[in-house]
C-alpha cells in the first residue's frame, strides 16, 4: 500500500467502522466500570474526570472525545510532516469519527457485564480489532498510534502495540494514585488484551518467510518486481522424481501473504509453499506500515 496512494472508499469505510467499534467498546464495556483506556484517549478520560468530578463542570455528554481531538492536534503535525499525507488524512478521519462516536454512543448507567475481567476481555478484543482495522488501511486511530507507527518504521523490532502498552502502564500508575489499585489493575488487563488484539489484526507488522518450490523460473521476478521484495534462490532436485526445481526464499509481511501466494499459484499451480511466522528480521528488510 503506497504512502501517496489516496484513500479508497473501502479504506474510508474500514477507518470509520474501526473507529466506531473502538469507541463503542470503550463506552459500552470499559467506561461504565470506571476503567480507563491508555494513550491519549486515556489522558482525555482522566482530564474529563477531573473536570466533571472535581471541577464540577456540568456537561450533557461525554467530553472525552473532544478533549482527545484537541490533544491529537500536535500529533497530526508529526503525521503530516514525517509520515505521509495519506496517513495524515486517514488519521484525521479516524479521530473525527471517534470524537462523534464518543459523544453520541450512550454510556450505560449500569455495566452490561458486571464481571470486570469479562468486560476487560471483551472490550479489549473489540477495541483492539477496531484500532487494528484502522492500521490495516495504512493510517491509524490517532494518539500514541501515530508515534508508534513512526517509531516502528525506524526500528524493525518495534510494534505499535508495544508502545501503547508501555504508555498505558504509566497512565495506570497515575490511576492507582488518583483512584484505587483495582481500577488501575483492571485497566492494565484491558490494555494488555487490547494491545495484543491490535497487533494480531495489524498484519503489516507481522513478518513471515516463504520457501517456494517451483518449476516456474518467472516467480522470483514477479516477487521482486510486483512486490519489491528480495529473493534468494538455489537449484534443487526432487529425491523421488529426480526433477530439477527452484527453491526460493523471501521475507514479506503477513498482509502481503495472500496476494503473493495467489500470484505464485497463478504461475505454477503445483508450487509447494512453506510459510513460517514469528520471525525476528535484521538486515535490509523494509517494514511497510503505510
Amino acid at each position: 500500500m503506497g504512502m501517496n496512494k489516496p484513500l479508497s472508499k473501502k479504506d474510508i469505510a474500514i477507518i470509520l467502522g474501526g473507529s466506531v467499534l473502538f469507541s463503542f467498546a470503550l463506552n459500552v464495556f470499559i467506561v461504565p466500570l470506571g476503567l480507563y483506556n491508555g494513550g491519549v484517549v486515556g489522558i482525555s478520560q482522566l482530564i474529563r474526570t477531573m473536570l466533571v468530578q472535581y471541577a464540577r463542570i456540568k456537561v450533557s455528554f461525554d467530553i472525552a472525545g473532544i478533549i482527545n481531538f484537541i490533544l491529537n492536534l500536535p500529533l497530526f503535525f508529526l503525521a503530516y510532516r514525517y509520515l505521509s499525507k495519506r496517513f495524515f488524512y486517514g488519521s484525521l478521519l479516524s479521530i473525527a469519527a471517534q470524537t462523534v462516536a464518543f459523544s453520541l454512543i450512550p454510556i450505560p448507567q449500569v455495566p452490561i457485564l458486571e464481571d470486570p475481567l469479562a468486560a476487560c476481555v471483551l472490550g479489549g478484543i473489540l477495541g483492539g480489532i477496531g484500532a487494528g482495522s484502522v492500521l490495516i488501511t495504512g493510517t491509524c486511530a490517532g494518539g500514541t498510534d501515530i508515534m508508534g507507527v513512526y517509531l516502528a518504521l525506524k526500528s524493525k523490532n518495534f510494534s505499535v502495540g508495544k508502545l501503547s502498552l508501555a504508555i498505558n502502564i504509566l497512565i495506570y500508575l497515575v490511576c492507582a494514585v488518583l483512584f484505587n489499585i483495582p481500577t488501575a489493575l483492571y485497566s492494565i488487563i484491558y490494555a494488555a488484551i487490547y494491545s495484543v488484539a491490535m497487533d494480531k489484526v495489524h498484519l503489516q507488522n507481522i513478518e513471515v518467510s516463504l520457501m517456494i518450490f517451483t518449476h516456474d523460473q518467472n516467480i522470483k521476478q514477479i516477487i521482486m518486481k510486483e512486490f519489491v521484495r528480495g529473493v534468494t534462490y538455489w537449484k534443487g532436485q526432487g529425491a523421488y522424481t529426480n526433477t530439477e526445481t527452484e527453491v526460493l526464499v523471501t521475507i514479506i509481511s503477513k498482509y502481503e501473504l495472500d496476494r503473493v501466494r495467489k500470484r505464485v499459484m497463478e504461475l505454477d499451480p503445483h508450487a509447494f509453499v512453506i510459510v513460517n511466522e514469528g520471525l525476528k528480521v535484521s538486515g535490509g528488510y523494509e517494514k511497510r506500515l503505510l
